[in-house]
């Protein structure tokens, strides 16, 4: 085999490792930036909701009054009110175990 048929069959077997043009490269680094943040923003993004959350409630917190410590003030409200916040309550309960019986069916 001469030069001239070693040098074409060099440039054919090698056809498929042409360089990569800029926007190329350009492409991908944009796809493996997009990956970095997405990363960065499941990693530590829930952390950051509920330390904004935290100090948002620990704000609220201090300007609100203070709860009544007195017990006359305390027995002074009526028991429908008492009655009203037990149902509100028993409320609450009830939607949490509706929510865990669906969530455990969809497991199943």
């Amino acid at each position: 085999m001469d030069s001239k048929t070693q040098v074409l069959v060099d440039c054919i077997s090698l056809s498929y490792h042409l360089p990569m043009n800029w926007q190329e490269v350009w492409e991908i680094l944009k796809w493996v930036l997009a990956a970095v943040v997405a990363g960065f923003i499941g990693q530590f993004g829930k952390s950051l909701a509920l330390f904004l959350m935290q100090r948002r409630r620990s704000k609220k917190g201090q300007k609100a009054d203070p709860v009544p410590t007195s017990p006359a003030l305390g027995t002074a409200c009526s028991d429908s009110d008492a009655e009203q916040a037990y149902l509100e309550v028993q409320a609450k309960i009830e939607k949490k175990r509706a929510k865990a019986r669906v969530k455990r069916l969809k497991k199943s």
